[in-house]
């Protein structure tokens, strides 16, 4: 099983994969059901925004974010990967905030709190460490 493991230093890297599985796990669930999309984007104007067209749209833009993290768990030294990532988390973060206090897409709930706890904490762990992978 190790062998199947990022093999760098350090626990990003194996948060990056972390976080690549359970995007898949969202990117999948969000083409067989429009739950997951629903928890995330809870307030009662997302209610009617949240359809199976849109699911289908999130749960691409989440695969293509996962695809990115994970690749960037196995060459996280590349900083070419590295800040193509920290872009996959900033991304997030503003788009997230953005649903929450511009749109009013989302609530404060756990839906937001958990996403934008992921981003917040990532980009700001890749900000910190980037001297640490990248040299």
């Amino acid at each position: 099983m190790s062998s199947y493991l990022p093999t760098h230093e350090g626990l990003l890297p194996y948060w990056l994969l972390l976080v690549s599985f359970f995007a898949i796990s969202n990117s999948i669930n969000s083409y067989r059901s429009l739950r997951w999309p629903r928890q995330t984007y809870a307030s009662a104007l997302a209610a009617s925004q949240v359809t199976p067209f849109a699911a289908r749209v999130y749960g691409t833009w989440t695969f293509l974010s996962a695809v990115v993290r994970l690749y960037a768990a196995y060459r996280i030294d590349n900083p070419d990967f590295y800040h193509l990532t920290l872009a996959t988390f900033v991304i997030a973060l503003l788009h997230f905030a953005s649903e929450w206090l511009v749109y009013g897409t989302m609530q404060a709930d756990a839906g937001c709190a958990t996403v934008m706890l992921v981003a917040v904490g990532s980009t700001a762990w890749m900000l910190v460490q980037r001297g640490f992978y990248c040299g």
